[in-house]
């Protein structure tokens, strides 16, 4: 019952920003929670950031003070914010909703960080 798609990926070159978006539709109107994950070919899929209702902030250790998460409430939407991109971030960007019952989760968006 719940669709979300991801976009603003994309190539960039090290220490460039990108934002990524991450729109929500269907019958839920509010999420416990968004988190965006990430993950690179033969790693493990990495937390990068979780924002929740009320809008606390938590960011995993490799990405604080860089990324930014945030929410548009109103729109359904959440957003991840990178600056000062380092060519390690490159990888599959996935956002993930939380209801009362189960998580959701996109597709993903390429990210890649090269020059």
């Amino acid at each position: 019952q719940v669709q979300l798609v991801e976009s603003g990926g994309g190539l960039v070159q090290p220490g460039g920003s990108l934002r990524l978006s991450c729109a929500a539709s269907g019958s839920i109107l509010r999420f416990n929670a968004m988190v965006w994950h990430r993950q690179s070919p033969g790693q493990a899929r990495e937390w990068v950031a979780t924002i929740t209702s009320p809008n606390s902030t938590v960011y995993a250790d490799s990405v604080k003070g860089r990324f930014t998460i945030s929410r548009d409430n109103a729109k359904i939407t959440a957003y991840l914010q990178m600056n000062s991109l380092k060519p390690e971030d490159t990888a599959v960007y996935y956002c993930g909703a939380q209801t009362t019952d189960r998580y959701y989760w996109g597709q993903g968006t390429q990210v890649t960080v090269s020059s």
